[in-house]
């Protein structure tokens, strides 16, 4: 009797010590057309690292800059890059602070204080957040709470037909289907 009971539980403590070291593998972003793996972005800012707090010249009530972003392994194939930063802390659900697409996949970052024009040098086109505005509008949460402000950037193979000032949901929706790459950073905020 004894026996049948401590054999179990001696195959058990010897299967758990073999395994205690393994790491979860991350999760995969599977490719909805190809079925394969998708490749990720790895995206940095100088203002904060992911998880951190973000600088109050970034708030809206700061100097309101869009932070710098630095961003390596966009796939060779992509033709084009889109941002989306929300925040989906927001008390009427998420809140877009900045929306951004037709990027040249050859860029490698943006610098502080993107203007709030509709298109850029680089022809890049900006979209309407949630403010009403066109560009980047930082973090305005009421007091409180932390919110969470995702900076998504994606690498497309293909340039969309949009207009400047599309929101977030028109951006997504010509997306679909395009997406090589992806990566995001988050960075934090409390009034």
């Amino acid at each position: 009797m004894l026996r049948s009971i401590f054999f179990p539980l001696i195959i058990f403590i010897s299967l758990a010590s073999c395994h205690r070291n393994v790491q979860p593998r991350p999760a995969e972003t599977i490719n909805k057309n190809t079925g394969t793996k998708m490749e990720s972005i790895k995206i940095t800012s100088t203002a904060f690292n992911d998880g951190s707090a973000i600088p109050s010249r970034h708030k809206c009530d700061g100097t309101d800059a869009s932070p710098a972003l630095d961003w390596t392994a966009v796939p060779d194939q992509a033709k084009t890059l889109a941002l989306i930063c929300d925040d989906p802390d927001a008390p009427a659900g998420t809140w877009v602070h900045w929306v951004l697409f037709n990027l040249p996949a050859s860029t490698k970052n943006l610098a502080e204080g993107v203007p709030g024009q509709e298109t850029l040098a680089s022809g890049a086109k900006q979209g309407k957040n949630s403010f009403g505005k066109i560009g980047y509008n930082g973090p305005c949460p009421p007091k409180g709470s932390v919110h969470r402000y995702f900076f998504k950037l994606y690498a497309l193979d293909t340039v969309l037909d949009l207009a400047p000032g599309a929101t977030k949901d028109q951006l997504t929706r010509a997306m679909d289907g395009h997406v090589l790459a992806e990566g995001q950073l988050m960075g934090r905020f409390q009034h």
